[in-house]
C-alpha cells in the first residue's frame, strides 16, 4: 500500500491500469483530450504488478483497474471518473490539483 501511496503521489494526476482494458484506455484518452499528462502504470507490464494489483483491492478498487489517483487521492475506478466528468467536477478537480491551468 506505501507503494501504491507513493506512486499515486508522483504527478497530479496517476493511472493504476493494464494494456489490454479497453475501459483503461477510454479513461486515460479522456486524460489526454483534456490536455493532462498523467503517469500511467501498467500493472501487466510491471514485475510489481500483482502486488500493487492486490494493494489496489486493499484500498477498495472494484475493479481493481483503471484506478485513478487525483493530487494524490484515489478517486476511482472508471465509473466514478465518467461521472466527475458528467457533472462537471473532474475539470475542477485537476485544477486544484494542478494537472489543468485553464
Amino acid at each position: 500500500m506505501d507503494r501504491i501511496a507513493e506512486l499515486a503521489s508522483q504527478r497530479a494526476v496517476v493511472i493504476f491500469s493494464k494494456s489490454t482494458c479497453c475501459m483503461c484506455h477510454a479513461i486515460k484518452r479522456l486524460f489526454y483530450e483534456q490536455g493532462v499528462s498523467p503517469i500511467i502504470h501498467e500493472l501487466d507490464e510491471d514485475s510489481r504488478g500483482k502486488e500493487m494489483e492486490y494493494a489496489l483491492i486493499k484500498l477498495g478498487c472494484s475493479p481493481t483497474v483503471p484506478a485513478v489517483f487525483i493530487g494524490g487521492k484515489f478517486v476511482g475506478s472508471a465509473d466514478v471518473v465518467m461521472t466527475l466528468q458528467l457533472n462537471g467536477s473532474l475539470k475542477e478537480m485537476l485544477k486544484e490539483a494542478g494537472a489543468l491551468w485553464l
